[in-house]
């Protein structure tokens, strides 16, 4: 039963009332139109004179926050009801049913709200040996960005930081050491993150980066703690945050006695551990291949159950000779168990294009097959992703006959 607010004058309020509890509507009070407020509980609407003396901003206001309806009757302001949103004033003289229709006929739908997608924090991981791990990084972000989501680019590599160069940024940003420093103070959150962030225009949107340390030498800033506390922070500061990270685990050289001390590596496991999804970079040739077979059961041991991307980059048949991309797959599906693999051409025209004008691929060579490729990758990784309007995709003069023919097939 629907619960109301006669707000008219007298006697046609007491009237009104008795013949809408004829027609099944609860009338919780009857009030003179000035005093309305406070709202009884339970109400889903007001029966109120749509003059500008009754429409008031606290009114509207408190109705707005409470989710109750108003119904305008009598001599209204056209005007303020159009500023308001709300539909034309009935007759003064309208009758309880005529009420109760408009009371019905006005029932919002339900509309069920569409599931929010999860913000997440994905590390980009390779072996030694370059095999594209911030290239991949800078280029991931940029295509994420174009779904529509907020994204965040971190540089924690504590061995080869290269973030900043990549994009053009200086050195003297306090990047993410500073957000480490913050978040072990616990006084690291969104507006103290954009503070400390260095915003890139891209063409796929504002990319907000947190560049790495500007000398290998200072990496004791990123330990685990200070980034794991940072990372949690960048949870509710962005929806996809990407980390690149260094390729070792653990350091060799360290003491293994000393167990309380700083490690090397520390902020790669500390990305790794906190990470929604992981993506793994092999390089395309023999060394790289090798290289990253020895050190995928390390990662899955010390990973697991977070999700991998294997994405073997630079794929050319230099190295491997015909069917390099079979080769590839046979190799890591017969030592590894790796079947679900993406593979990236080996583009070097538009790498070093990008090297060369300090900024993504994307926006110095937008029809690089890279960037065909990275746009596939970021798709899987978030499947529900919309492709947007200003996508590059079949959007070509070679492109679009083979739309239209298969269209024309289709229907």
């Amino acid at each position: 039963m629907s619960t109301v607010v006669v707000a008219i004058a007298e006697p046609r309020a007491s009237i009104l009332a008795a013949e809408l509890e004829l027609e099944g509507v609860r009338v919780a009070a009857v009030t003179e139109p000035g005093a309305i407020l406070p709202l009884p509980d339970g109400v889903i609407a007001v029966i109120a004179p749509g003059t500008r003396a009754v429409l008031s901003p606290a009114l509207i206001a408190a109705c707005d926050r409470a989710g109750v309806r108003i119904i305008p009757v009598g001599d209204g302001d056209d005007r303020v009801l159009s500023r308001y949103g709300l539909p034309p004033a009935l007759p003064a003289a309208s009758a309880g049913w005529e009420i109760a229709e408009a009371l019905a006929a006005d029932a919002p739908e339900v509309v069920p709200r569409p599931a929010e997608r999860p913000r997440r924090v994905i590390t980009i991981w390779g072996p030694a040996g370059a095999p594209g791990r911030s290239t991949l990084a800078v280029q991931l972000a940029v295509e994420i960005s174009r779904t529509g989501r907020r994204t965040a680019l971190i540089d924690a590599d504590t061995v080869a930081p290269s973030i900043a160069l990549l994009l053009g940024l200086g050195d003297d940003a306090p990047g993410i050491a500073a957000a480490c420093r913050r978040a072990e103070l616990g006084a690291l959150d969104g507006a103290e993150l954009t503070r400390l962030c260095s915003i890139v225009e891209t063409s796929g949107g504002e990319i907000d980066v947190l560049s790495g340390i500007n000398r290998p030498s200072r990496w004791p800033e990123l330990s685990a703690a200070r980034l794991r506390a940072a990372l949690q922070a960048c949870r509710g500061w962005a929806d996809e945050t990407i980390v690149d990270v260094a390729a070792a685990f653990d350091a060799d050289e360290e003491a293994t006695y000393d167990l309380v001390g700083p490690r090397r590596h520390a902020a790669t496991m500390a990305a790794l551990q906190e990470a929604d999804a992981i993506v793994a970079v092999a390089a395309a040739d023999p060394l790289g291949i090798s290289r990253f077979l020895r050190e995928h059961a390390e990662l899955r041991r010390l990973t697991s159950p977070t999700p991998v991307t294997v994405v073997v980059n630079q794929v050319r048949p230099g190295p491997l000779g015909i069917d390099a991309r079979g080769q590839i797959r046979r190799t890591l599906d017969r030592f590894a168990g790796i079947t679900d693999v993406s593979f990236l051409p080996f583009d070097r025209r538009s790498t070093d294009a990008a090297l060369l004008h300090a900024g993504p691929v994307a926006d110095v060579v937008p029809r690089s097959t890279l960037v065909a490729a990275v746009r596939r990758l970021a798709t899987s990784l978030s499947p529900s992703a919309a492709t947007t309007a200003d996508s590059s995709r079949g959007s070509s003069p070679a492109a679009r006959p083979l739309r239209r023919a298969r269209a024309a097939r289709e229907a």
